[in-house]
């Protein structure tokens, strides 16, 4: 066997011992990975029914049933992505809307990962996974995978967002404060007919340049449009470890 045989026959047992999921795992398990097709989303149970369980998130949950835009600021592990997701499900399943829109920038948290390998929705799948995740846990992965190849849930990043108008839909912009003052203008100008648009973000938690992110300055501005609802959690309304609270108060 030839020294290019030898590495090739080499390179595939390697790749299918990942695969079989063995003590070693890389980012990308099998060739053509993605977080809809070869391992969709973590391996639990979905949640049915969801209720906020905080005043606040009481609060979120009553405003995305009356504004078509809400605007819903706090830090890490408050409810606010999930509590959209499952409002956005919820919306979905009564044919309240036609569509699930949801978006998030692709900025690395403070450490680059380098090139990644694969086509654009690979490169893309490590910064969408935590949508999967919140997906996953309010519709079974069979389901999940139907909506998604029906293209009835939609995951994009916020650069393929311009331009769009999204009528008949429930749109989700995550992370917002990773986004600049230009873009989170050009996202909420998608708002189109008979549709609920939530943003949710920490404006302290950013992974931009000092002053380059645009949440705490759109939502300075958008706190005097009374229709627009604004909701801001705090570290009470944290559902995460307890310490992530205690640890909010020192850092």
């Amino acid at each position: 066997m030839g020294k290019r045989a030898a590495k090739r026959h080499q390179a595939e047992n390697f790749n299918i011992r990942i695969c079989e999921g063995e003590k070693i795992r890389s980012l990308f398990p099998c060739p053509g990975w993605s977080p809809d097709d070869k391992e969709p989303v973590r391996d639990r149970s979905y949640t049915k029914n969801v209720r906020p369980r905080s005043k606040n998130q009481a609060e979120l949950v009553d405003a995305i049933n009356a504004y078509s835009l809400v605007m819903a600021l706090g830090p890490a592990g408050t409810g606010k992505t999930y509590l959209a997701v499952a409002k956005g499900v919820e919306a979905l399943e009564a044919d309240k809307v036609g569509r699930i829109v949801l978006s998030r920038p692709a900025v690395e948290a403070g450490e680059s990962i380098g090139f990644l390998p694969g086509v654009m929705e690979e490169k893309l799948a490590p910064y969408l996974r935590p949508l999967y995740d919140a997906l996953a846990d309010r519709l079974s992965l069979k389901r999940l995978k139907a909506l998604i190849a029906e293209g009835l849930i939609e995951i994009a990043p916020v650069g393929y967002m311009r331009g769009r108008t999204l009528n008949n839909a429930f749109v989700v912009i995550d992370e917002a404060q990773n986004c600049t003052y230009a873009q989170l203008k050009m996202l909420l100008t998608r708002l189109g007919w008979n549709s609920t648009m939530v943003v949710t973000g920490d404006p302290t938690q950013t992974d931009l340049l000092p002053d380059t992110s645009g949440l705490a300055t759109i939502a300075g501005k958008l706190e005097q449009v009374d229709e627009i609802g604004m909701v801001r959690l705090h570290k009470e309304d944290i559902v995460r470890h307890p310490l992530v609270a205690s640890m909010l108060d020192v850092l």
